[in-house]
């Protein structure tokens, strides 16, 4: 009998620290041979899969193991293992709690597609989510979660989300493209201290019908010419606001010098925030 047969037999009865250092070899055969091992708990398996090196082979048979996955740290482990299968990673992510779905999708080692499907099983838990846990996740969940948290509003959620560092300004205008946002939303933007000075916001704000035409008209002076004309083009703001925007655009082109420092001053605003 050679060295690896005797190796996959061992490993089919260790037990104790024995069962713990086969667990740190490399050949799959014999640590297929430790998955077989009755003494296996779950402490060993998440010692295993801690192990970034791990054969496919281990994870494909880990993740085909019905009975392994009803434990939900090794579903856990399988799910974050940066190599485990691709079909195996989307299948258990749905099963993932809330926690670890932000962790998931904000881990920089995640797949794209991994990302996206972990955001949507966030976004879609949402109503049923208790208060707690969706302020917890206005706090620090990826962008189109705090994105879809925004939209939906409640004074508890507004005053925690607008501050969460994962909130870009692209979801933030995604929000302010909606005509029927709650009020609320739209008067929380306008009163964030970051939020309410980033441009594209402003021209954001000053299209949506909730904006207050106080806050509006504060905006005015900080838009570009170019951008005041389309504003006040037909059907684009209220026939009352266009009175103001013209008026403005009227004014800068009889100061053409205060016209050029704004267009100097606010252009590089008026680029959009990746995202």
């Amino acid at each position: 009998m050679n060295a690896l047969s005797k190796d996959r037999d061992r490993a089919l009865v260790a037990t104790g620290d024995e069962l713990a250092t086969f667990l740190h070899l490399h050949g799959a055969d014999v640590l297929l041979a430790v998955l077989d091992n009755p003494s296996l708990d779950e402490t060993h398996l998440c010692l295993l899969l801690d192990r970034k090196d791990l054969p496919v082979e281990i994870l494909e048979e880990v993740a085909r193991r019905k009975p392994l996955l009803k434990n939900y740290r090794v579903k856990r482990a399988l799910a974050f293992h940066p190599r485990t299968p691709r079909l195996a990673s989307l299948r258990l992510v749905r099963d993932l709690y809330p926690m670890d779905l932000v962790q998931l999708a904000l881990l920089p080692g995640t797949p794209a597609e991994l990302k996206r499907i972990a955001e949507d099983q966030l976004i879609g838990r949402l109503p049923q989510l208790p208060l707690g846990q969706r302020i917890a996740l206005a706090r620090r969940g990826p962008a189109r979660v705090a994105g879809a948290l925004l939209a939906g509003g409640g004074s508890q959620i507004l005053s925690v989300v607008l501050d969460n560092p994962h909130l870009t300004e692209a979801q933030v205008l995604k929000v302010l493209s909606r005509e029927k946002v709650h009020p609320e939303v739209v008067y929380s933007i306008i009163h964030h201290r970051k939020w309410s000075c980033t441009y594209n916001v402003r021209l954001a704000l000053v299209r949506h019908p909730a904006s207050t035409l106080s806050s509006v008209l504060a905006y005015l002076p900080e838009l570009t010419v170019s951008d005041l004309r389309e504003l006040a083009s037909p059907g684009i703001v209220s026939e009352n606001l266009r009175q103001y925007l013209i008026g403005e655009i009227h004014h800068r082109l009889a100061s053409p010098n205060e016209a050029a420092q704004h267009a100097v001053t606010r252009s590089a605003k008026s680029e959009p925030e990746p995202g």
